[in-house]
């Protein structure tokens, strides 16, 4: 069994992320998608999550921050919600709620066997699984993936590892390593741009 890997080009990855918005529209899989890049969760996590965990009622808006308790580690984590996050759940809440009733109870990701069950695991991986096949990624790609990209992403942008790790609640240095996926071209690179 080959190792998850992240999506590491930029290009693969737009194509990746916009298969459900643009080959295959669906709004439930692309939120997932998009949840899953942007906020580093696990599908755990994610598959639970309920409109009130990202919709404030009172002011009819998207909340700023998700605040949860890890499944895995019981730990609580609070995410800031960036532009893309906020702007996909607005778009998929109009549309998951056109003239229905909205109950801050119901899943973000119903399944739809049953309007009070969310998705599977096994069906959240053939959603990633299906838009990566699509759109050419060769390499293994699951939903972790989703927590992998987001963490090599904010690598290549500068993030320190030490923070990757505290975003991740990792206990140690190494399981944020491997998370990074780093590869003989990414040290070529470090050497590369040093002229002393």
């Amino acid at each position: 069994m080959s190792t998850t890997q992240p999506i590491k080009s930029k290009d693969a990855l737009n194509q990746f992320k916009n298969y459900y918005s643009l080959q295959k529209p669906n709004p439930r899989n692309y939120t997932l998608i998009i949840l899953g890049l942007n906020t580093a969760l696990r599908i755990s996590d994610l598959l639970t999550l309920k409109w009130k965990d990202t919709y404030d009622e009172r002011t009819k808006t998207i909340k700023k921050h998700l605040n949860i308790i890890e499944q895995k580690t019981g730990k609580p984590r609070s995410i800031a919600l960036n532009r893309s996050v906020c702007t996909t759940l607005k778009n998929y809440l109009a549309f998951s709620f056109q003239g229905n009733c909205y109950t801050k109870e119901q899943y973000l990701f119903l399944s739809q066997k049953g309007k009070k069950e969310h998705i599977s695991r096994s069906q959240a991986y053939r959603i990633v699984c299906t838009a990566a096949k699509a759109t050419g990624l060769n390499e293994h790609i699951s939903c972790h993936s989703l927590r992998k990209t987001f963490g090599y992403h904010a690598w290549k942008q500068g993030t320190p590892p030490a923070l990757l790790m505290d975003l991740y609640n990792h206990s140690s240095y190494n399981i944020t390593k491997r998370y990074l996926s780093i590869e003989q071209e990414e040290r070529d690179e470090v050497y590369l741009k040093i002229s002393l």
